[in-house]
């Protein structure tokens, strides 16, 4: 079995003499003749046609489980090769015996949708805003005002972790206490995911602290924690992880050089996230509609008995941007705005009932413009931001 790596690449060499060389350099080979050339496991060119490769990896190159190693074979020292001006890796078909190696997502869509009591329509989540500065009494005062408002999800910012303006388990027992009140209020039940980023040696632990204070989703920032990071959170914190992929435009934003979101969606869905910033159809964050359904379908589709991850679009989103987004995503993912819900002019409450009043309009197919008449939310943030 092998596992096959499918690769973009820019080079003045032919274009198999330079398929060649990433073979041989990501498996058994150097920059010169060596004895035992002949080896067994030496990846093999498969294709090798205009700036498409496909590579096939020996499924015996690979420790099973070990996911930076995979790393270090398929997206190694190969951008370094001289002889390419660009390569980017697309994506990565696992041999089975690597993919059950790991056990994908203890939580998933239908878990989540479970625990929330919401079946039937896409959630709906919030970033406290301002990002940093807050106080854990006034970030659990935005948090209760979103979720007042109709949200199924509020969570840290990525930069957010347990800096001294606002600590980690005060900020996290004073949101669960304010979500604990609009729930007992309203009967609406929401996530929290606090960001329990750190180095390796603590952040289980402080995932597990933050559990025993009342957390019911952590967070983590995979691409500088790592998917190992995410692996261990996932096997031994009984709540749903959101994964946040900050720092992810390094590889990502040229088209022609670096790892693809769908590669980093596949790894995740592996080691085990439950919900997973992918990029958004419309908005700042917009990657391409061909990208976003590759990386969505990575999440969402059947694969060796791994529970299905929600897809997460951020990053410029307010109430005019949400057709696009669910027209793309559909009913099974997470549609999330910041500044979308907080910058409205009447406020965060206000904001968290214009982005349901955009979704209620989508899923009725109603034009937003028509429905906003009888929704002042959704009216008062079509005149604001635009439509």
């Amino acid at each position: 079995m092998e596992l096959i790596a499918k690769y973009h690449v820019e080079t003045d060499l032919p274009i198999k003499k330079a398929a060649e060389a990433i073979a041989a350099e990501q498996s058994t080979g150097t920059w010169t003749a060596v004895r035992g050339a002949d080896n067994p496991l030496a990846a093999r060119v498969i294709s090798a046609e205009g700036t498409d490769v496909e590579i096939g990896f020996p499924e015996e190159l690979f420790e099973p489980g070990n996911v930076p190693q995979y790393l270090s074979v398929v997206a190694g020292n190969l951008f370094g090769l001289g002889s390419l001006k660009k390569v980017r890796l697309q994506d990565v078909i696992f041999p089975e015996g690597l993919v059950r190696a790991h056990k994908g997502p203890r939580f998933g869509i239908e878990d989540t949708r479970k625990i929330l009591g919401v079946h039937d329509r896409p959630l709906i989540g919030t970033i406290v805003k301002p990002k940093v500065g807050l106080d854990p009494a006034g970030t659990a005062a935005v948090a209760a005002a979103a979720v007042r408002g109709g949200l199924d999800l509020v969570k840290d910012d990525e930069t957010l972790t347990n800096q001294s303006f606002c600590p980690l388990i005060p900020r996290l027992e004073a949101v669960m206490s304010a979500l604990e009140k609009v729930e007992k209020e309203t009967g609406k039940k929401a996530f929290y995911a606090v960001n329990v980023t750190t180095g390796a040696d603590q952040i289980l632990e402080r995932a597990e602290v933050a559990v025993d204070h009342g957390a019911n989703m952590v967070m983590i920032d995979v691409l500088t924690a790592g998917f190992s990071a995410l692996e261990v959170l996932s096997q031994h914190v009984k709540v749903p992880v959101h994964v946040h992929r900050t720092m992810h435009g390094a590889f990502t934003r040229d088209k022609g050089h670096g790892i693809s979101m769908v590669f980093i969606s596949k790894l995740v869905r592996m080691t085990g996230g439950t919900n997973l910033h992918t990029g958004s159809y419309m908005g700042k964050m917009a990657l391409g509609t061909e990208e976003n359904d590759l990386s969505r379908d990575a999440l969402r589709e059947v694969w060796s008995g791994y529970k299905r991850v929600f897809p997460v679009a951020s990053g410029g989103i307010y109430p005019a941007k949400v057709y696009g987004n669910l027209d793309g995503y559909g009913i099974d993912c997470i549609v999330q705005a910041g500044g979308g819900v907080h910058g409205h002019p009447d406020g965060t409450e206000a904001g968290a009932r214009a982005m349901v009043q955009a979704v209620e309009a989508w899923q009725k197919q109603i034009p937003l413009k028509e429905y906003a008449k009888d929704h002042k939310e959704l009216e008062r943030a079509l005149c604001f931001w635009g439509s």
